[in-house]
């Protein structure tokens, strides 16, 4: 049976910035779980993680640099999935993308020959820092190698994206309206919301909440698999997955989660759910001809296939949970 939406809650808000009432969400809470006979969520005997990537105001309230078109939709789903199946969902989990000014994929880290920053959605490749198109502010050594090995790796041509999600600032917050439905959960269920910060090394992106696009520059450690934050999702039964931008970084978390599994426990291959109604890839640029590096909604929809092939179940929002 699904579970009413608290009468605070208003859809038409989820894309707006405010100031969220915590006040009234614990009053509601506390009512609520009176009113439902809702258990605390030790008592869960099949636990559900639901994991938000990346729900933050950078990504997904119009006007912020790096709006993800649908974004809005979304999370409205995805809200409405979590109250619906609040007695259900043992806990949440939510990665936030965390930057400052000076980062290899920042118009600031990059110049032209006249001294110009590279415009957001310029992509920087390798063969562009050797003939000195595009040359760094620092680290230039550590910056060429990074685009190698990217280009090694075939995942992404290195992107300049608009600053985003910088520590601090508004961007960085989850959408409010997420905010509270976390509150809520947490008041409701009894259990706290866990955060995990990623993106802070300045030489490498982080699109996956589990490890960074390289772990090594120049004989030197910038990053490593979160092996910490894997054996807690994988402790769950299931784990629902959803957030921005279906072809980053919940692309990136996913194959992540999936390389890991397969090489040591394929069989907990099935505890992943991914919600493809809470998620949206970031729109190809306005390129012609479009490198196939670049059209990310098409990546986007070849990863879910190749997700589901491998044992990953595809639902939607509107789908129940099935205990």
């Amino acid at each position: 049976m699904s579970m009413p939406l608290p009468s605070f809650y208003e859809p038409s808000q989820v894309g707006q910035l405010y100031l969220e009432e915590a006040a009234v969400v614990a009053e509601a809470a506390k009512k609520y779980k009176e009113a439902h006979g809702i258990r605390d969520a030790s008592e869960d005997s099949i636990k559900i993680a639901g994991f938000g990537i990346d729900c933050q105001v950078g990504f997904c309230v119009p006007g912020a640099s790096l709006f993800v078109p649908g974004a809005v939709e979304d999370t409205q789903r995805t809200i409405s999935w979590m109250y619906r199946n609040i007695n259900k969902i043992t806990n949440l989990f939510f990665s936030l993308d965390t930057h400052s000014v000076h980062q290899i994929f920042h118009p600031s880290w990059w110049v032209d020959q006249e001294g110009n920053h590279p415009a957001p959605l310029t992509p920087i490749s390798k063969d562009d820092v050797k003939t000195g198109r595009w040359r760094t502010v620092q680290h230039q050594e550590a910056s060429l190698e990074y685009v190698e090995r990217l280009e090694q790796q075939g995942k992404y041509v290195l992107t300049i994206w608009p600053y985003h999600t910088l520590l601090g600032g508004l961007s960085h917050a989850l959408v409010p309206s997420l905010m509270e439905a976390a509150m809520f959960h947490a008041l409701v269920r009894g259990e706290e919301t866990r955060f995990e910060l990623k993106g802070r090394e300045p030489l490498t992106e982080n699109y996956s909440v589990l490890s960074p696009e390289v772990e090594e520059l120049g004989g030197k450690r910038v990053g490593a698999f979160n092996q910490n934050f894997y054996d807690v999702l994988m402790a769950y039964d299931r784990v629902y997955v959803f957030g921005q931008a279906k072809s980053h970084c919940v692309l990136s978390t996913l194959d992540d989660l999936l390389t890991k599994i397969q090489s040591e426990s394929p069989d907990l291959v099935g505890k992943i759910w991914i919600l493809e109604d809470a998620m949206s890839p970031v729109p190809a640029p306005p390129l012609e001809p479009l490198p196939d590096a670049l059209n990310f909604p098409a990546i986007a929809d070849r990863a879910m296939e190749r997700f589901a092939s491998a044992g990953m179940h595809i639902v939607k929002t509107t789908d129940d949970i099935v205990l």
